[in-house]
């Protein structure tokens, strides 16, 4: 259930994507505290964005997850901005994350929903 989007205006090689997305998933599922097995993540490279009026290297994250507490949020922005910088050398200062607590009845999987 939960979903990680990350947008950057980088270009990110194919083979540099994967292993992205899998470190992404695997860290915020641990974060999260949730099953990994549940853990979707999306990567929107070369996307045209501007932090400060500036063209230089910039991610943005929305994290979205059922049962994402506001205690648990600066943790999880401190790990996704370290990945981010690890794996992209994108400073955090020009990473903005976005969290958004879904409600269990409004997120659909299988035909159904969570509540």
């Amino acid at each position: 259930m939960p979903y990680l989007n990350i947008q950057t205006n980088l270009a990110v090689a194919p083979e540099a994507r994967t292993l992205l997305l899998k470190r992404s998933s695997k860290l915020a599922a641990e974060l999260l505290g949730k099953p990994e097995a549940y853990m979707m993540v999306a990567l929107k490279p070369e996307v045209p964005m501007l932090f400060a009026g500036s063209a230089d290297p910039v991610a943005y994250l929305e994290l979205h997850s059922i049962g994402l507490s506001p205690d648990k949020t600066k943790i999880l922005s401190k790990g996704l901005c370290e990945l981010i910088e690890n794996e992209l050398s994108i400073p955090s200062a020009r990473i903005y994350v976005k969290f958004h607590d879904a409600q269990r009845t409004m997120w659909g999987w299988k035909g159904d929903t969570f509540g």
